[in-house]
Formats: structure tokens, C-alpha cells, sequence
């Protein structure tokens, strides 16, 4: 079991560090994303008790946030467990919208 959270402390460290500018609402915006059931809008995340800061936080937070996206991608490859009887798809979205 401690083994278990140490892999996750170490897992969320090194995504911390992996964000860029504005890790910390960031960080929180993720945990808020993640527990939340259901959002109508992103201004839904700014309720969870998770994201400690103001509702405005969340809108700036994804607009000021530049993560090392191929360093996050290893992060999240070297976490998926390998067997040899199973196959993983993976299909994640890093699209990089023009401002």
C-alpha cells in the first residue's frame, strides 16, 4: 500500500513539474476536473473544493499553462502497466488550438 502512494506522489510530482507556467491553479483545475461528477461549464470546476482559488483562476489557468507535452506523454506511457497478453490504445488530445 505505501508503495502505492509513494508511485502516486512521485506520479503527480513530476506532472506538477511538467506544466509550465501557472502550475499551481493548473494542478488544482486537474484535481478539480477529476473529481468532479458532472460540469455544465468550465466555471463549474471553480465550485469543487478541490480548486482553491477564484473562478476566474480557471480560465486563465488553461490560458497561461504550457506543459512539456512530449515529457507528459513518457509520463503517462511509463505508467501503463505492460503484459504480453494485452494490447493498449492510447487517444489522447494535445491539440494546440491558434490564439
Amino acid at each position: 500500500m505505501n508503495t502505492n502512494i509513494n508511485r502516486l506522489q512521485k506520479f503527480r510530482t513530476d506532472t506538477y513539474n511538467l506544466l509550465g507556467f501557472a502550475k499551481d491553479s493548473t494542478y488544482d483545475l486537474m484535481d478539480a476536473v477529476l473529481t468532479t461528477r458532472t460540469a455544465n461549464s468550465l466555471a463549474d470546476f471553480s465550485l469543487s473544493p478541490l480548486f482553491k482559488r477564484q473562478w476566474p483562476s480557471t480560465y486563465e489557468s488553461l490560458q497561461d499553462c504550457r506543459p512539456n507535452r512530449s515529457k507528459l506523454m513518457e509520463l503517462y506511457i511509463k505508467e501503463i502497466p505492460v503484459t504480453d497478453t494485452s494490447y493498449v490504445t492510447l487517444a489522447i488530445d494535445h491539440t494546440a488550438y491558434p490564439r
